[in-house]
C-alpha cells in the first residue's frame, strides 16, 4: 500500500507490461481485470468471493448510483466502500456512456448533458463538475472524466466534435477534482476509428499531466482489428509511466491482444452477464450450458481450477440449473467466469515476468480453438 497514488512498471515483454498501482486502499496488480459492480454489487456474487478470486479493484457506475440510491445517500452512509463492504480500491466511471446509451430524452451542450432517467423518467443534469462531485460523494479511489462517447461507425466531423468536447470537459474535471492525495482522476482518449484524432486526443490529455489515461469509445460495434489498430496508434502517444485503461473490454481474446499492445487495466460486464445467460469461458473455449449435449456430462468445467464452481459441480448439473431457470445456475457460472478471468490475468502477469508472453498468448489462443471443453 502507499499513501499516494503511484504506478510502477515492473517488467516488460515487447509492448506488454506488468506493473502495479499503489494507493492507500491497496495495490492493484496489472494487467488487471476489474469486475463490474454497476450498482454497488457484482451481480450474482458476494464481494468476498470476488476478492478471493484475485480481484484487487472493482468498478462502480456513477450514472446508476446517482439515480439509485443517490450519491448523497451513499455519502451519508459512509461512502461506497462501507456501503458495499469492499475495503479495497474502487474505480467509478463518469456515467457518460450510460447517459448516451440508456437515457431517454437528452440534450447535449457545452455545459453538460440534461437527460431523463431510464428508471422513472425524472430529469437530471450531468456536467463535468457534477460527475466528479458524484464520484467524490461515492468515495471512489479512481475517478473518470466525463466524456462524450459515440457509437461507431460515425462521420469524422462528428467524431472530432465529440473528441474536442471531451478534451474541454477533461480540463474542467481536472479543475474540479483538484488535489486529492491517494486518489486519481483519469482522462479518456476519444477519436473513434480515426488515427489522427486518437493521437491528437492522447497528446492533449498527456499535456494535462493526469495520473492515468483510459482509451474510450472502442468495443462499441467496430471489428476487433479496428480496436487493436487504434490501440497501436494510441498507446505510444500516452506516457509510459502512467497506467492505461481500456474501457469496457472485453472477451478473453480482446484482453490478451490488448495487453500485447500496452494496456494495463480492463473492465467488462461480459463474464457476469454471460454467466447469467448460461455461458462459461474456459481454457478450452466458450461453453453454452443450455446445449443438450451437456445433459449427462459428469465432468466439471475444468478439473484443474481451484474455483469450487468450476470443479465441484458437473456440467450436467449446471445444464439442469440453467434449463430449469434456477438462480444458482447463474451464480455458479458467474463465479466460474470471474475465476477464469482472474486466472487468465495471473497467467498474463507471470508470462510477462518470465519473458514468454508471446508464447503464452499463442498457446492460450490455440487452446481456445481446440474446443476440448
Amino acid at each position: 500500500m502507499s499513501e499516494e497514488f503511484k504506478f510502477d512498471v515492473l517488467a516488460t515483454d515487447g509492448d506488454a507490461r506488468r506493473g502495479q498501482v499503489s494507493m492507500p486502499r491497496g495495490t492493484i496488480r496489472t494487467p488487471a481485470f476489474m469486475p463490474v459492480g454497476t450498482a454497488g454489487t457484482v451481480k450474482a456474487m458476494y464481494l468476498d468471493q470476488v476478492r478471493d478470486l484475485g480481484a484487487d479493484i472493482i468498478l462502480g457506475n456513477t450514472y446508476h448510483l446517482m439515480l439509485r440510491p443517490g450519491a448523497e445517500r451513499v455519502a451519508r452512509l459512509g461512502g461506497l466502500h462501507e456501503f458495499a463492504r469492499w475495503k479495497h480500491p474502487i474505480l467509478t466511471d463518469s456515467g457518460g456512456f450510460q447517459v448516451m446509451s440508456l437515457s431517454g430524452l437528452r440534450k447535449l451542450t457545452e455545459k453538460g448533458v440534461t437527460f431523463q432517467s431510464h428508471i422513472d423518467g425524472s430529469k437530471h443534469e450531468m456536467s463535468p463538475e457534477r460527475s466528479i462531485e458524484i464520484q467524490g460523494l461515492l468515495g471512489s479511489d479512481i475517478q473518470m472524466q466525463l466524456d462524450e462517447c459515440i457509437r461507431l461507425p460515425a462521420e469524422k466531423d462528428e467524431v472530432e466534435r465529440a473528441m474536442e468536447l471531451s478534451l474541454r470537459w477533461a480540463e474542467r474535471c481536472k479543475t474540479t477534482f483538484g488535489d486529492q492525495p491517494g486518489k486519481a482522476m483519469f482522462g479518456i482518449v476519444q477519436g473513434g476509428d480515426y488515427e489522427d484524432l486518437r493521437i491528437k486526443s492522447a497528446e492533449a490529455l498527456s499535456s494535462m499531466d493526469l495520473k492515468g489515461y483510459a482509451v474510450g469509445g472502442l468495443a462499441v460495434g467496430e471489428p476487433q482489428d479496428v480496436m487493436l489498430r487504434m490501440l497501436e496508434t494510441t498507446c505510444p502517444a500516452l506516457p509510459h509511466e502512467k497506467p492505461r485503461y481500456l474501457m469496457g473490454v472485453g472477451t478473453p481474446q480482446d484482453i490478451l491482444r490488448s495487453v500485447a499492445r500496452g494496456i494495463d487495466m480492463f473492465d467488462c460486464v461480459m463474464p457476469t452477464r454471460a454467466g447469467r445467460h448460461g455461458q462459461a469461458f474456459t481454457r478450452y473455449g466458450k461453453l453454452n450450458l443450455k446445449n443438450a449435449k451437456h445433459a449427462e456430462d459428469k465432468r466439471p468445467l475444468d478439473e484443474q481450477s481451484t474455483c469450487p464452481a468450476t470443479n465441484d459441480y458437473s456440467r450436467a448439473y449446471l445444464h439442469h440449473l440453467v434449463k430449469a431457470g434456477e438462480a444458482l445456475g447463474g451464480m455458479l457460472l458467474t463465479w466460474h467466469n470471474l475465476a477464469y478471468y482472474q486466472e487468465l490475468m495471473a497467467g498474463i502477469r507471470q508470462a510477462i515476468t518470465d519473458g514468454n508472453f508471446e508464447e503464452f498468448s499463442r498457446k492460450t489462443e490455440a487452446d481456445w480453438e481446440t474446443g476440448e471443453a
